[in-house]
């Protein structure tokens, strides 16, 4: 990333290190009231606004690279033991922003809080605060859990409580795309279906037009939301549970706030360990998955599907916010084999939205898979005996795969490795300049498969994302810096 094209737009503008103080009575012990969205003095009991903040810039005019002064670069150096004065007593206090960015002066007991922006990802630029209170969460979590006690591991039913859950803040990027794309390739639209006797056998042929397909456009792409954590941005993993985060999207970020320390009172958060120069790729890549999605709607005569052959995506501006994302989190950790497995159970703090894994007892839901497999097969054995039945069509063995496919759909739904959040078609966009090419080439005759060959007009990129080796090294030794 070219350093000396990027304008950095400074947040924190106006805030202040130390005490944030009602505007009422003075008093610095200030907490977030999730019924109301507001700021809420605990002293008067007196409820103000929260600042609001125009993160999204005028997108379709949008060019270069504007980031927020909470998505600047971490400095690897810069640490996270900050003193602030007691403005109040003028003792001095000591903050570790790798746990926190409040604490009490212990001399006054004033509140001290960290405002502005220090270049070590402790601080984002918004923060949208939380609006499922604790009482939801907890009921949103032993719901999902309830549903899936069946053929969960006794252990975990037995220690189950929700007393622990955690209100926690995550960091992401929130980034505004101004694109252009130009799409080219082929689209077929069947025009007949028909079967043709080949000895004892029958064939299915399918006849098409075939067109050559293309699209240019432009596209502004609406806070597209990027975890800001390493762990969580490889997508592809199937051993761990940190995607869960990821399913529980979409957050209503359009009602986030300027950043003020005040909101995270009462609940943890994590700080960002990745910068924008290590999160471009995977932003290009799922903002071109959301421009190839945003045109399938102009696609749907092509009945046999899309094959584009080659795709220019040039984005024109981008802007990055930094900001934290509510989450209520319970976690539980599996010990097996002498290894530890970390379930989670999730809750948006926005939508309550719930996503989770949950420990499988193993042996049972093999039991229960086997009788399932051992009743498929008596079953399909008396269809095989009844005298109506076709022996060159033996469709009723098709049932010894019912077991198989109880297990794996009961894994799935405990485990739930495979969530994910679909950003191409949940992020908001706006789409202009609009121009189509539909050209007929030629018919095609008895072609065997359903689908044009390399069929891609809904392929995802994004899906299989991992974090660069040499970044994950590098958030490491920063770590330990």
């Amino acid at each position: 990333m070219d350093e000396n094209n990027i304008n950095v737009v400074k947040t924190d503008e106006g805030a202040k290190d130390g005490q944030v103080k009602c505007p009422k009575c003075g008093a610095t012990d200030i907490a977030l009231n999730t019924k109301t969205g507001k700021l809420r003095c605990n002293f008067c009991r007196h409820e103000f606004d929260p600042v609001k903040v125009d993160i999204s810039p005028d997108i379709q005019n949008l060019e270069g690279i504007r980031v927020g002064s909470g998505a600047s670069q971490i400095q690897a150096d810069t640490k996270d033991v900050v003193t602030l004065k007691c403005s109040s007593c003028g003792a001095e206090v000591v903050i570790d922003t790798a746990s926190a960015t409040q604490a009490r002066c212990h001399w006054c007991r004033n509140t001290l809080s960290i405002n502005q922006q220090i270049p070590n990802g402790a601080v984002p630029d918004v923060v949208l605060p939380f609006k499922v209170n604790k009482n939801d969460a907890r009921a949103k979590i032993e719901e999902f859990v309830n549903k899936r006690k069946f053929f969960a591991h006794p252990t975990f039913t037995k220690e189950f409580t929700t007393e622990n859950i955690c209100g926690v803040y995550f960091p992401y990027m929130l980034v505004d795309v101004n694109a252009h794309m130009t799409l080219e390739g082929l689209g077929e639209i069947q025009t007949k279906k028909y079967t043709v006797k080949q000895g004892d056998n029958e064939v299915t042929y399918y006849d098409a037009d075939r067109y050559r397909v293309g699209r240019d456009f432009d596209i502004a792409i609406d806070d597209l939301s990027i975890e800001a954590s390493a762990d969580k941005l490889d997508y592809s993993s199937k051993d761990k549970t940190t995607n869960i985060i990821n399913a529980i999207m979409p957050f209503d970020t359009e009602h986030c706030v300027k950043y003020d320390s005040n909101y995270i009172k009462g609940y943890t958060s994590e700080k960002r360990d990745t910068d924008v120069s290590q999160l471009k790729d995977i932003t290009e890549t799922q903002a071109s998955d959301v421009a190839r999605h945003s045109i399938k709607s102009t696609l749907s005569k092509y009945t046999r599907g899309v094959s584009w052959k080659s795709e220019n995506f040039n984005i024109k501006g981008e802007s990055w916010t930094a900001s934290y994302l509510p989450v209520w989190l319970y976690s539980y950790q599996e010990k097996k084999n002498g290894k530890s497995c970390l379930h989670y159970v999730a809750v948006n703090g926005r939508t309550q939205q719930t996503m989770g894994s949950v420990p499988i007892n193993k042996t049972k839901l093999w039991t229960v898979s086997i009788i399932i497999e051992i009743v498929a097969f008596i079953l399909a054995l008396m269809l095989q005996l009844q005298p109506h039945m076709d022996d060159d069509k033996p469709y009723n063995w098709i049932l010894l795969v019912a077991g198989v496919v109880f297990y794996l759909a009961m894994y799935s739904r405990y485990r739930n490795a495979g969530a994910s959040y679909s950003y191409e078609s949940k992020t908001k966009f706006t789409l202009s300049n609009l121009k189509t090419m539909d050209t007929f080439i030629e018919s095609k005759k008895k072609l065997k498969n359903s689908r044009i060959e390399d069929e891609n007009s809904s392929s995802l990129k994004g899906k299989n994302f991992k974090l660069n080796p040499a970044d994950k090294l590098n958030n490491m030794m920063q770590g330990q810096k």
